[in-house]
């Protein structure tokens, strides 16, 4: 089925009343956002001068994936635009944003609380890490360069060009509201972290708070598409999951 006529790039705030507005179009724009979002940040990452644009696209080709798998049921992707993709992908930038995450961390945080002749050990694991970041920098400079990562950007070009949906993609967003965001409220508010007790610092229960960050994450990623369309109590509570997530995130970092 091809696509209904385009809503370009509005702003999903600006059509969010929209009663017209079909499954299909809002997909088509949140897919279309996330994916120029990627791609303007690959000279950056090559540049490799400011370890932020890493970040961005990182988070870029996470939040794309989220995005097909939200709206899986209303696109029809070809082959070389699929989730698994993109994140292969992903998972190559990971690896370059987590060493990045790990030095910036020894070097500001840990390092300065130091004797010197701690230092000194621990700057010897410093310059071994930098020199394997040099190694997975020079992987994802070469992921840039094959015909795989170029097939997947041809394969989002033309898509968008002239986007392909299924026949739900016709039925209005808004009736459909409901049953795209129950699912993934419903798999962040039963998951067993919320249950870890404050002075619970074993190791079962470390894991157990690890993968809630990942839920925060993953919800926060899939349910922020859907923001313009509720108030400012939802807003703040997307905020607090953010919150959540980075904390989460600094307690993992710490255990690593």
């Amino acid at each position: 089925m091809k696509a209904s006529k385009s809503k370009g790039d509005v702003p999903a705030r600006l059509i969010a009343d929209d009663p017209n507005l079909t499954l299909g179009d809002f997909a088509a724009m949140v897919i279309r956002s996330q994916y120029r979002q990627l791609i303007k940040r690959e000279e950056q990452v090559l540049a490799d001068e400011e370890p932020e644009h890493l970040h961005q696209m990182r988070v870029a080709t996470r939040r794309l994936r989220t995005a097909l798998q939200v709206f899986h049921a209303a696109i029809a992707l070809p082959k070389a635009a699929h989730a698994n993709r993109v994140g292969d992908l992903a998972r190559t930038l990971g690896e370059l944003r987590d060493l990045d995450v790990q030095l910036a961390d020894l070097q500001e945080i840990y390092r300065p609380q130091l004797t010197p002749q701690e230092q000194k050990y621990l700057d010897e694991v410093i310059r071994a890490l930098v020199k394997h970041r040099r190694q997975v920098y020079t992987k994802v400079a070469s992921t840039f360069g094959r015909s795989r990562y170029e097939n997947l950007k041809g394969a989002y070009e033309r898509w968008l060009a002239n986007p392909q949906f299924t026949a739900i993609a016709t039925l209005p967003l808004r009736l459909l509201l409901p049953e795209l965001l129950s699912p993934l409220l419903s798999e962040l508010l039963l998951h067993p972290g919320w249950m870890v007790a404050a002075q619970d610092q074993s190791t079962a229960a470390s894991h157990t708070l690890h993968d809630l960050r990942k839920a925060c994450k993953h919800a926060r990623y899939q349910i922020e598409f859907f923001v313009p369309f509720y108030g400012v109590a939802f807003q703040t509570w997307v905020a607090d999951v953010k919150l959540l997530q980075e904390k989460l995130g600094k307690l993992q970092d710490n255990a690593v």
